[in-house]
């Protein structure tokens, strides 16, 4: 196959030539409508990147475009940003013609700044499907030779939203600009390069920016995540994470490490690292960071390093539990004074709540979400960064007010706008065998309780938080939750007592009271799913001021609730309580941080065995009796 040669492009592609005759046809009233828009979208100009350090702008906007009649579109997605050699952005992005499906018509279009993001030129078409699905943009640039490449795949599309058949025959291509993104060459397919025979059922290529390697003997490689599916005829047997290489600027590729993961008969497995982003370390080492996408591994990220130039993972990709975040692309971006930057959705459940958050020590761990800087409360989804300028950087991702789907925007933000290294938070004792403090957010302060000390939560930000440590997951073993709470009659809503594992649809154990009474409930996996729920419930009317005694238990076949003594019982259901999704350990809090307690909480306790009804009576007599070894979490809430 002929390598991409090093003069200019053969082809220049700009918009398409159909689209252009369909948009001369165009009325005047919706080009008045799209003039007001584009002076609607003009960017603040307050500072460097406006009031406060921050400034955003709609960028692609469904069904119009800024001073655009070409991009009447019905839908856009799947973003990406690179900063060129020259100093200008390129945002791309999939312009979706009839309906926002990932298999319809589906063009490449991109916007050119060349003041860092403050305006940006017309939309362009780079790539267009023709009733074909384009998509997957993961652009990289040459900064040796100043070439972007850009790498896409391709399937065939259909005039519907519904998604690719299995197997869906994907091919990738790359195409690049030799002009600082003002043209394009036409794309060439590299399936015989970087798609070997067996992954013939799904290939995708980023999205969001690939990187060029900058330390060790291989520098100057350009590195680019791409995934895959393996099908056998009848059904999808493995998944395949991988790195595709080019060590002559993009003219030839080749896959260099690879991690397969095999897919049950059942269809479980254990985890399918997709949606691949990448950044390189002071040392040479490459951190990979994907989406997880249903493994039974906890969390929604999956991390995996190569310390040979991309040529092979060091080891199989690790899940990491505590890292909040839906199942969704994100981006990773270093920066030059050492802290480096994930763009994800805060919400583990849902894509909402576009957040930042840092790192210090290069990826290996990142900051919990209350200490990241929220970009919207609203609806988000897939990201991409780029770094504008020393001190500044640049977001370009999907959100909405109703949708995350709605548009894509583009963010300006400054160092100083994300704010300095946080101190650590105080903490309080969790005397469970091994288990380090838990950490006190927001306003928790102490109070006299039921039995010595207690914290008192104030229903805006108070919580208490367990770091992650691999006792505190239940799986599918009994176990029983206990605690003491008084709350005033005056709270309304829900109240979040105690809440393990995920939410939403996800596995999960949680206590809840509200002016009804209090709630015990549990949702539960087995095999490939689907999960199912079991919920208890005591009436009465416990946010009175006093304290109340509230255990939840799961033990022969049962979910039982008691409440001051009284216990009401229900049929459980089989399966891990802490499977998949994001995993933590709240007091006080809903895991997605839409819920707050209000009053006060005294000794939380969890056991990993169901307690018999004398060994709860001793528990609350006493707040003794009861063989510690079982303990997976103790809270006095003393000090």
């Amino acid at each position: 196959m002929a390598p991409l040669p090093r003069t200019g492009p053969r082809h220049t592609v700009t918009y398409a030539p159909s689209r252009a005759r369909r948009a001369a046809g165009r009325t005047a009233a919706a080009a008045l409508s799209i003039t007001l828009l584009a002076l609607a979208l003009q960017p603040v100009r307050a500072g460097a990147s406006g009031p406060g350090g921050f400034e955003e702008r709609v960028l692609f906007k469904a069904g119009q475009t800024e001073g655009e009649a070409e991009g009447d579109y019905a839908c856009f997605r799947i973003p990406a940003l690179v900063a060129t050699a020259r100093g200008a952005l390129l945002a791309f992005a999939e312009g979706r013609r009839h309906n926002c499906g990932d298999a319809t018509d589906i063009d490449i279009v991109l916007r050119r700044s060349t003041d860092g993001g403050r305006t940006w030129g017309p939309l362009r078409v780079v790539d267009e499907g023709r009733g074909d699905t384009h998509g997957n943009p993961a652009p990289v640039v040459d900064r040796r030779t100043g070439r972007i490449v850009l790498a896409t795949t391709y399937n065939a599309g259909r005039p519907d939203a519904g998604n690719c058949d299995v197997p869906c025959d994907r091919t990738p291509h790359v195409q690049y600009s030799d002009d600082d993104g003002t043209t394009w060459s036409r794309p060439r397919d590299i399936t015989r390069e970087i798609r070997p025979r067996g992954w013939n059922s799904w290939y995708a290529t980023g999205p969001g920016h690939g990187i060029q390697l900058v330390h060790g003997p291989h520098r100057g490689r350009l590195v680019v995540g791409v995934n895959a599916e393996s099908h056998d005829g009848t059904r999808v047997t493995a998944d395949h994470a991988a790195l595709a290489l080019s060590d002559d600027g993009g003219a030839h590729w080749r896959l260099g490490a690879v991690d397969t993961h095999r897919i049950a008969r059942d269809g479980t497995y254990r985890q399918m690292p997709s949606e691949l982003i990448l950044a390189e370390r002071s040392d040479g080492a490459i951190h990979v960071n994907g989406r997880e996408q249903g493994g039974t591994d906890l969390g929604n990220r999956d991390v995996a390093v190569s310390r040979d130039a991309g040529n092979t993972f060091d080891a199989p990709f690790q899940a990491v539990p505590d890292l909040y975040a839906p199942m969704v692309q994100g981006a990773v971006l270093p920066l030059r004074d050492g802290r480096w930057l994930l763009s994800l959705p805060a919400d583990p459940d849902r894509r909402r709540t576009m957040t930042i958050r840092s790192s210090y020590d290069q990826g290996r761990t990142w900051e919990s979400v209350e200490r990241g800087r929220r970009v919207t409360a609203d609806w988000s989804g897939y990201s991409d960064m780029a770094v504008v300028s020393p001190g500044t950087a640049g977001l370009l991702y999907e959100a909405g007010k109703a949708d995350a789907h709605d548009e894509i925007r583009f963010a300006r933000f400054t160092e100083r706008w994300l704010g300095p290294r946080r101190g650590p938070d105080p903490t309080t004792p969790d005397l469970a065998p091994g288990a380090p403090g838990a950490t006190v957010l927001g306003g928790a302060r102490p109070v006299a309780g039921r039995f010595g000390g207690a914290l008192s939560f104030d229903g805006t930000d108070a919580a208490v938080r367990l770091p992650y440590r691999r006792e505190l997951p239940l799986g599918e073993r009994d176990f029983t939750a206990s605690l003491w709470f008084r709350a005033p009659a005056a709270v309304r809503g829900e109240q979040p007592l105690l809440w393990m594992g995920g939410v939403g649809g996800a596995p999960q154990v949680s206590l809840r009271s509200d002016a009804r009474g209090v709630t015990g409930s549990l949702t539960a996996v087995t095999g490939p799913g689907p999960a199912r729920s079991a919920t208890a419930r005591a009436a009465g009317a416990y946010e009175d001021g006093n304290w109340h005694f509230v255990a939840l238990r799961r033990g022969g076949g049962r979910l039982t609730l008691t409440v001051d003594g009284a216990s009401v019982a229900v049929a459980g259901v089989r399966g891990s309580v802490s499977r998949t999704s994001p995993f933590g350990v709240h007091v006080g809090q809903r895991p997605d941080g839409r819920g707050f307690f209000r009053g006060e909480l005294d000794e939380v306790r969890v056991y990993g065995r169901g307690l018999s009804d004398a060994e709860l009576a001793r528990l609350r007599g006493s707040n003794d009796g009861v063989s510690p070894r079982a303990l997976r979490v103790w809270l006095p809430l003393d000090s």
